[in-house]
């Protein structure tokens, strides 16, 4: 059957009756079977436009993960999207969500990827899928299954390593297996899919990437295929064959040039970042809506397509929360400031980018309203009155080892792992392990003598004196797996050797709480009164009525939370992030039992259902003890390796040394800005070896900093160095920072490489946006030395 009225084509290039594209299909048995030939030139893409039917489509997308929306409100977000003017929904698949347990696929339920698209078809939409199999996302692992790092060596992911090859085809079969039937080509919604993701800002290997082109062909993949990387890498991980997109927050003729250099086509925005996500311990990100307003109508204007990175972020419920690079953790919280906010309200945000985009709809063509908001609910504080301790919650079986490796290596997953060791009697001294993924509470016979943390790279501490052999335990708590670069390769647990006074540990006892994939809980036994120590909670509320609410959290520590045994997320104090998400189809009428896992202890055991949201409220007091820096710049008699001026302007520079520099520390000293204020910003600071490339930056750490701005924005030193050029350091404007010592230039970054590396050059990427900007550096200095920082 081919369409050929008007009013149909119509209909279906923009996006206004989904339903109409099963029309197309011959229907045998309530099947939808493959189309005719015309059914492969339905959806093509032109030397200057996407074609549907012979008629030109501006795609106009939105990003939206079913995995983060409780299923029973797909269909409500759906309506707000295409209500804010999108005619298409672009959805990330991730591969350890279906393939959890190797060999184990789930296509149920909340992970019914079928069904998802077609309910976008039947709100009119079309869908751009994005299969991976690496996503990013701030997703566990950036999507890749944990069982892959069974395997040895940190540089196999994302390579054409049989180890990551070999299942890597098994899964995109498997995604052909469930997904090809819903291409436009066999009558389903799917217009592009896309190949591999940002692969241009991690690897070079352009063989891989006709690999993965062929894996999506071999899984029964018709529709076009493409791959999206941020502007400056769109000319590096171009092949023939395969349509490109370019991903930026701003800018986007330059986005849009990029493009032009490779390809003679319609120019598209992958991924338009209406917000930023959140990670623990630092300010909620917001977005401008004017200044995305404004990118959207140049997209729109120059005959551009573009989908919203977020349109509606959701949450990250479960443990499903990533991490970002070098190791900070993500919120549970994914309402990136998007124009549908976590819980699907649509308020002024989605209501200028809708006045923004109405203009440039199709003539005739008219937008539904908004779906109304879900209803929502107040739960009256009560009390958890019942605690299990973790120790009591442990397995009573152990696992003997001589000394402790990665959990992936005794098929843990994630969880709370406790590794015990006797220690003899002996004199005070340091404890130090290889590396502890991620924090870890460590006690002598049972009275906590301090904490690990990898976000400092704290692996070693000071133990007292013993009289008589005394038991070591250290309780370690797996947060997340980093998503983005090669830090992917993020092995968790208490890595050997582990030492006293250089002398190595060995005949450990592992007993591990594996909450596996959704956040299984383990049996528990329930006491009265208040645990001492790591603890489950229980609790609950009564409810007559159900409707979405936000769980306060703020007078708890540190853990998990499970409302009638459905894992909620990762809850931390110390914000921005202080209430959890509970959508109301998860509450049921009568009783609802709360669990809660704290390991640092609740200062008050009780919890409210608020009927708003708590995203921007940090509580650094209440973080892990961190000894106070006791460094400062030694540049003394340092010479510079470079001295010179950055080009004005947001573009990516190269600078090369007279010759290279070997060292552990680099520093970048900022001497003033080009808009003559005192600030200094860096989005993205890399250091270039010898042959030109980029040197690895997974054991980087910020060894000193002269200021950051925590107050009003995220601006933290790490920014520099997280491979993310839309967020940024920026030195303190606002509160006592701003005037305090090394508020003004010259302005200090050093970073400590982790071992002696030979440094060529650096590559700076200023603070991108528009030239009003602060802190774009202007004259600068760059250091290498052995030690450029000293004790005060």
């Amino acid at each position: 059957m081919t369409i050929t009225s008007p009013s149909r084509r119509r209909a279906l290039r923009n996006g206004l009756r989904g339903a109409s594209v099963a029309a197309a299909a011959t229907s045998v048995g309530g099947m939808l079977l493959p189309l005719s030939a015309h059914a492969a030139t339905r959806f093509t893409i032109s030397d200057t436009d996407f074609m549907l039917d012979g008629q030109r489509l501006q795609i106009r997308c939105g990003e939206m993960h079913f995995a983060r929306v409780p299923r029973e409100y797909w269909q409500h977000r759906l309506k707000a999207i295409k209500a804010m003017g999108l005619n298409t929904v672009c959805a990330y698949l991730f591969w350890n969500y279906h393939e959890w347990r190797e060999g184990r696929f789930d296509w149920q339920g909340q992970r019914d990827a079928a069904e998802f698209c077609k309910l976008a078809q039947r709100e009119g939409l079309w869908v751009i899928l994005r299969p991976g199999p690496y996503a990013c996302a701030e997703w566990e692992m950036g999507g890749l299954p944990w069982w892959l790092l069974k395997k040895p060596g940190n540089a196999f992911l994302r390579t054409r390593d049989a180890n990551f090859m070999q299942p890597a085809r098994r899964y995109m079969k498997e995604v052909g297996r469930v997904l090809a039937p819903q291409q436009i080509t066999h009558g389903g919604p799917i217009l592009m899919v896309q190949v591999e993701n940002e692969y241009g800002f991690f690897g070079e290997d352009l063989d891989y990437m006709r690999e993965m082109k062929s894996m999506l062909q071999d899984a029964g993949f018709d529709v076009p295929l493409f791959q999206c990387n941020p502007t400056n890498a769109v000319v590096k991980s171009h092949i023939d064959g395969l349509f490109n997109v370019a991903n930026f927050g701003s800018d986007p003729l330059t986005g849009f040039k990029a493009l032009d250099q490779v390809q003679k086509g319609p120019r598209m925005c992958g991924e338009y970042y209406s917000g930023w996500f959140d990670t623990w311990g630092a300010p909620h990100r917001r977005g401008s809506a004017n200044g995305a307003v404004a990118d959207i109508q140049t997209m729109l204007k120059a005959n551009g397509s573009f989908s919203l990175y977020m349109a509606h972020g959701g949450t990250s419920f479960g443990l499903w929360g990533g991490c970002d690079r070098p190791f900070r953790p993500d919120t549970s919280s994914y309402d990136y400031d998007a124009p549908i906010s976590e819980a699907g309200w649509t308020g002024e945000k989605f209501q200028a980018y809708r006045d923004g985009i109405k203009p440039f709809l199709p003539t005739g063509a008219t937008l539904p309203p908004p779906p109304p908001k879900n209803p929502i609910i107040a739960i009256q504080p009560f009390a958890l009155k019942e605690s299990c301790s973790v120790t009591a919650a442990l397995p009573a079986q152990a696992l003997r080892v001589p000394a402790p490796q990665p959990i992936e290596q005794y098929d843990i997953s994630r969880g709370l792992v406790s590794y015990r060791v006797m220690l003899p009697a002996g004199p005070a001294g340091t404890l130090e392990a290889a590396k502890v993924r991620d924090l870890a509470w460590v006690s002598i016979d049972g009275k906590q003598v301090g904490t690990m943390d990898t976000r400092h790279r704290r692996f070693s501490l000071d133990l007292p004196a013993r009289s008589k052999p005394a038991m070591l335990e250290i309780l370690l708590y797996t947060i997340a797996r980093v998503n983005f670069g090669v830090e992917i390769h993020d092995r968790k647990g208490l890595h050997g050797p582990v030492r006293l006074n250089g002398q190595p540990l060995e005949n450990w006892e592992i007993r591990a709480i594996d909450f596996d994939a959704d956040g299984v809980l383990p049996p528990l036994t329930w006491n009265t009164g208040r645990a001492q120590g790591p603890a489950f909670w229980r609790g609950g509320f009564d409810a007559t009525q159900t409707g979405d609410t936000f769980l306060d959290m703020s007078g708890w520590g540190q853990g998990i939370v499970w409302v009638n045994g459905r894992c909620l997320g990762r809850c931390w104090s110390i914000g921005p992030t202080q209430t959890m998400y509970l959508p109301g189809p998860w509450i049921k009428p009568g009783h609802n039992e709360v669990i809660v896992l704290d390991l640092t202890g609740p200062r008050s055991a009780r919890i409210a259902g608020l009927t708003m949201p708590i995203l921007d409220q940090l509580r650094p007091e209440l973080d892990l003890p961190r000894p106070p820096s006791k460094v400062k710049p030694a540049l003394g008699g340092v010479k510079p390796a470079y001295e010179g001026e950055f080009a004005q302007g947001s573009a990516v520079q190269d600078v090369k040394f007279a010759q290279p520099m070997k060292g552990r520390q680099f520093c970048l000293e900022s001497l003033d800005a080009y808009d003559g204020k005192q600030y200094a910003a860096v989005a993205e600071l890399a250091l270039l070896g010898a042959d030109g490339k980029p040197l690895n930056q997974s054991n980087w750490t910020i060894a000193y900093v002269s200021s950051e701005e925590f107050t009003k924005e995220d601006g933290g030193a790490l920014n520099a160095i997280n491979g993310q050029a839309s967020d940024f350091w920026h030195t303190a404007y606002s509160g006592k920072a701003a005037t305090a010592p090394g508020s003004r230039h010259p302005h200090r970054l050093i970073i400590d490489l982790g071992a002696d590396a030979t440094v060529a050059g650096l590559r700076y990427t200023p603070r991108q946006g528009p030239d009003s900007v602060t802190g774009r550096i202007k004259h600068f200095r760059a250091y290498v030395g052995d030690q450029l920082t000293k004790e005060k």
